[in-house]
């Protein structure tokens, strides 16, 4: 981190300690009908809850808040509002009742930390923005160093890197050919001018893409940067999968590229995703057994058969697993290689099982499969295996749905693309949106789809 990025930051920092302070002691001030200013003890329990409250806080910004949330506009501010609450809360109570402060009690102390959180997050990513605009001279000049860079690549990168404090004076070209000045920078030449524009200009930070320079040069091109005391940051070639959804992490000495990143390949996340998938499971065997226990009777009467029909279905990873279902139909099909799919008016379903398939209920059993960790509760729709043979044959990328576990209901069912895939609109538009949701995954996502798979109007399109 170079001064002036130091300098943003203390600013930031600084605000929210100036802001903590001043809401915990207006909130006091107005709270108390009296605010003795000459009471000893009252001050000491004062200076006390206000040293907590500012450890507390300290402890969060080093340990608990990623450095990202005082760097990017784009970050998720409310995610991690909301998690620091969490955190603030307990380091509070926990330091109150170690210390046996009982000069205050408990719901006095915690407001303040609310009217603080929400204040915080509404003017953070705003303040963050405002100096970055305002105080343009608080930016890192940075100079790009590469090759074969046309104007709308250099206007995208300059206009990202700005997001994060950087300003990206120009960039020295490797090559013989020096391209036109398109966008005004105010720096050009060759790479063996570097020693020269750095002598001459004030640049706080280089960035060299490496797909174009050989080894040798960039190793030169970092020490004349280490000569000038100037911080370099390497941009190697990029994927051949060009996404949004990839990461950089480094293995050993080497960078990699992991693709198709979603938010589920977090370890906070898997966790956070498996409770909700059993606990919201176990909650619905529990509370809809008398419904599971009518509608078997139902169907063990309406006609001769098993209750639960239990075909074969491909899950995470390729996995095969039973997939339980309520029977709705006089006749099933083989459960492993099955390969007639269910149309409008089909003969085989029963009264009973109209109904059922008609309100979804034939899907409940799945709740078990949510139990035994075969399935989630919201996730792509899992497929036969015929089925899944097909849609690899015609739509691209389909095999990235099974990265994670197939769900009861999902993205694209509340979407209105459930039902017959004969089409390639409606096959394309059902994997399209399951690698939506899986690259744009999040808690409030699922309930979302919760909510709608309830209440939306997809329920019309079942048969």
């Amino acid at each position: 981190m170079n001064s002036k990025n130091r300098f943003i930051l203390i600013n930031l920092l600084a605000f929210e300690f100036i802001l903590l302070n001043v809401v915990s002691f207006s909130y006091f001030f107005f709270k108390l009908p009296e605010f003795p200013l000459n009471d000893s003890t009252f001050l000491l329990n004062m200076a006390m809850l206000a040293v907590i409250y500012n450890l507390s806080w300290l402890f969060i910004i080093l340990y608990i808040r990623e450095n990202e949330f005082y760097s990017n506009p784009d970050y998720g501010y409310l995610k991690s509002i909301v998690t620091s609450l969490f955190f603030f809360v307990g380091f509070t109570i926990s330091l109150i009742i170690l210390l046996k402060m009982t000069f205050f009690n408990r719901s006095t102390f915690i407001i303040p930390i609310f009217i603080f959180s929400y204040l915080n997050l509404i003017s953070q990513k705003y303040l963050l923005k405002y100096l970055k605009k305002k105080g343009s001279h608080l930016f890192s000049d940075s100079l790009l160093i590469g090759s074969g860079y046309n104007s709308s690549s250099l206007t995208s990168f300059t206009n990202a890197m700005t997001q994060y404090g950087y300003n990206i004076m120009g960039y020295l070209e490797n090559g013989n050919k020096k391209p036109n000045n398109e966008l005004d920078l105010s720096i050009f030449g060759g790479i063996e001018d570097l020693a020269d524009t750095l002598s001459e200009n004030s640049i706080d930070e280089i960035f060299i893409a490496m797909s174009d320079l050989e080894h040798e040069k960039i190793i030169e091109t970092i020490q004349i940067a280490d000569s000038f005391g100037v911080r370099v940051q390497l941009i190697p070639e990029n994927p051949l999968l060009m996404s949004k959804s990839y990461k950089t992490v480094t293995i050993g000495h080497l960078a990699v590229f992991k693709l198709r990143q979603s938010p589920l390949d977090s370890f906070g996340t898997t966790i956070l995703k498996r409770m909700f998938d059993f606990c919201f499971a176990l909650c619905v065997v529990i509370l809809f057994s008398p419904i599971f226990l009518l509608i078997a009777l139902l169907i063990y009467l309406g006609s001769k058969g098993p209750i639960l029909y239990a075909p074969y279905r491909k899950g995470e990873g390729g996995k095969t697993f039973k997939c339980y279902k309520f029977r709705t139909m006089s006749g099933c099909e083989d459960t492993l290689n099955g390969t007639q799919s269910t149309v409008v008016n089909d003969p085989r379903i029963t009264r009973v099982g109209k109904f059922l398939r008609k309100s979804d209920l034939d899907e409940l059993p799945q709740f078990f499969n949510v139990l035994k960790g075969d399935m989630s509760v919201i996730g792509p729709r899992p497929h036969r295996i015929n089925l899944q043979d097909d849609f690899r044959k015609c739509v691209n990328d389909y095999m990235v749905r099974s990265y994670v576990k197939p769900g009861i209901t999902g993205w694209a069912q509340v979407n209105g693309w459930r039902g017959p895939t004969t089409t390639n609109e409606q096959k394309n538009e059902r994997v399209a949106h399951d690698l939506w949701y899986i690259a744009n995954w999040s808690f409030w996502l699922d309930v979302k789809i919760v909510f709608l798979t309830l209440f939306g109007s997809h329920h019309k399109k079942a048969f």
